[in-house]
């Protein structure tokens, strides 16, 4: 059986990134949020610079290059996602013989491997 949401509480949500999905509500480490929103703000002003390129018709190459880096910057974003996902929500929902995480889990993989 899952936790209470005062049992919840009572953690460290520090080490938490996510609670009980009838709270929605998703909670991730100060740190690990100001390192995501520093990595997202970057990817934004790259994707703002690639809409400069085109709007002055930059050379395709150049702009298919830009664009790469903006996926690989997106990829690296989720894998520290996922990885905090991993060892925080799902091994506390595994220890808590959760019979719907690995189903959950395989979904959320499924969706990011496209």
């Amino acid at each position: 059986m899952g936790k209470t949401a005062e049992q919840i509480k009572s953690i460290d949500q520090k080490k938490m990134c996510c609670i009980e999905k009838e709270e929605s509500s998703t909670h991730i480490s100060d740190e690990l949020q100001r390192k995501l929103m520093n990595r997202m703000s970057r990817i934004e002003g790259q994707v703002k610079g690639v809409k400069r390129m085109i709007d002055r018709n930059v050379y395709c190459d150049d702009i298919l290059t830009q664009m790469s880096a903006i996926q690989s910057a997106l990829h690296s974003v989720s894998r520290v996602l996922l990885e905090n996902h991993i060892n925080t929500c799902v091994i506390e929902k595994l220890e808590n013989k959760d019979p719907e995480i690995v189903a959950e889990f395989m979904t959320t993989i499924s969706k990011i491997m496209k």
